[in-house]
């Protein structure tokens, strides 16, 4: 309690001497190393931040916006709520850092000496996770017309891989990002039946039942693996030394593409960049999700709750959660019940947002034996309140476009090489009987 005490009262003098001038802070010393780290991901050239904050110039104009967007904790987005799990990637500011940016809005927003500042971060144009190995790319640019509705658009592109690779950091792209809605990028190992006569290096729209809703929708997971994923405010996968996703020689990458008219013509040519291990991997990381089509929100209701849950066959260790709803998403929780019974909340998002698609990477990874079920919880909002809401009249059921809904609980679990999404989604087959003649063999 007391260093509780003496940690806000230290707070508390700094913000003070910072307002009454005796410490102003300054950009250099004071502002561009919290910039860096939280910000400048983002607000930089090229990428989702509708202004750059990598120089004194370019971010002095923002300096009254940049303090209400912290105040209020818009900004950086962090939507999980602190009394359960502790992330990895948690963006949210100290108290600290947000009273260095409001102080330095409040005396003058101050340049300082540029020989305080800490060396500029190297930054890849058109890439946060660095300089990719080997980019994946649509070898043709699809259009997206001025209006009406867009079907899934997907394209099987060959790796040529004639060995095992092992991704330990991905990241999807659009080069459209403002009719891009989605990108999922699924492995299509050799062999699979999934799309099996589709077209190779083109677009195309699958037939109903014939292996379109099998991949995804957003939320299937019948297809393949995921390799990468891109929708406003994700975060690319970076695996710790020792995870990968596998891509077995011979496989293909399948591109799930989401694009939304918005009156203006464009056209997109989304691609995957890659990271290899470098050394032989010992897991593998594997997506699964806890999925609810049954989605019937009636006109108006200002919390509609659904559930879904998945008993996971084998141990598994979880790694991080992505919640997926549309623009009437308001709220998401996982819980886990272990085979003993217990029960865990292990992430809470109270403020969902359609406009901000966040991963929640565990600190400490959590083990999973087998036997344990993984819950989710979502509510909706598809009243006169929800300032997103598409027509609060409406009755909303599940669909692929973003004025219909979805309920996905994306997670990602770490396995050895040779568990499958099957052996953990599948109960195992009792053994049979041995009778002796051999005839159960067939």
């Amino acid at each position: 309690m007391r260093a509780l005490a003496l940690g806000f009262l230290c707070v508390t003098v700094t913000f003070a001497a910072d307002t009454n001038g005796s410490a102003k802070p300054t950009f250099y010393k004071d502002v561009l190393p919290v910039l860096q780290r939280d910000c400048q991901g983002c607000h930089r050239p090229g990428e989702a931040g509708p202004m750059s904050f990598l120089t004194y110039d370019s971010t002095r104009p923002w300096a009254k916006s940049m303090k209400a967007a912290v105040l209020s904790k818009k900004m950086p987005p962090w939507f999980a709520d602190p009394h359960y799990g502790k992330f990895a990637n948690d963006r949210s500011l100290s108290e600290a850092e947000i009273n260095t940016l409001v102080a330095w809005a409040d005396s003058g927003a101050a340049a300082g000496d540029p020989k305080d500042a800490p060396k500029p971060v190297a930054w890849v144009e058109g890439w946060s996770i660095g300089k990719p190995d080997m980019i994946i790319q649509i070898p043709k640019a699809i259009p997206v017309p001025v209006s009406g509705v867009i079907d899934y658009q997907y394209v099987i592109v060959p790796t040529g891989f004639t060995e095992d690779k092992y991704v330990q950091i991905a990241e999807a792209r659009p080069t459209d990002r403002k009719h891009t809605h989605h990108i999922i990028a699924f492995i299509r190992e050799p062999g699979s039946p999934w799309l099996k006569d589709a077209p190779v290096n083109q677009a195309f729209v699958p037939e109903r039942g014939r292996g379109g809703d099998g991949g995804g929708g957003g939320g299937g997971l019948g297809g393949g693996d995921f390799l990468a994923g891109y929708a406003p405010g994700t975060i690319p996968d970076q695996l710790k030394p020792g995870q990968a996703h596998v891509i077995k020689a011979g496989s293909d990458i399948v591109f799930q593409l989401h694009y939304t008219a918005d009156g203006k013509t464009g056209e997109d040519q989304s691609e995957v960049g890659v990271i290899f291990a470098k050394e032989k991997p010992t897991e593998r990381v594997l997506t699964l999700a806890t999925v609810q089509p049954k989605l019937d929100i009636p006109a108006g209701e200002a919390n509609y709750t659904v559930e879904a849950k998945i008993t996971l066959q084998a141990d598994s260790t979880m790694v991080f959660m992505l919640p997926h709803m549309h623009y009437r998403g308001k709220s998401f929780q996982y819980r886990l019940t272990y085979p003993d019974g217990k029960t865990e909340t292990i992430l809470n998002v109270p403020n969902y947002t359609f406009l901000w698609q966040l991963s929640y990477y565990l600190q400490e990874p959590k083990f999973l034996p087998k036997g344990t079920t993984v819950e989710s919880t979502a509510v909706y909002d598809n009243s006169v309140n929800n300032a997103l809401n598409p027509d609060p009249t409406k009755e909303v059921h599940w669909g692929e476009q973003s004025w219909d809904e979805m309920m996905v609980g994306f997670f990602d679990v770490a396995v050895p090489l040779n568990v499958t999404q099957m052996d953990l989604m599948r109960p195992p087959r009792p053994a049979k009987k041995d009778t002796g003649s051999g005839s159960d063999r067939f």
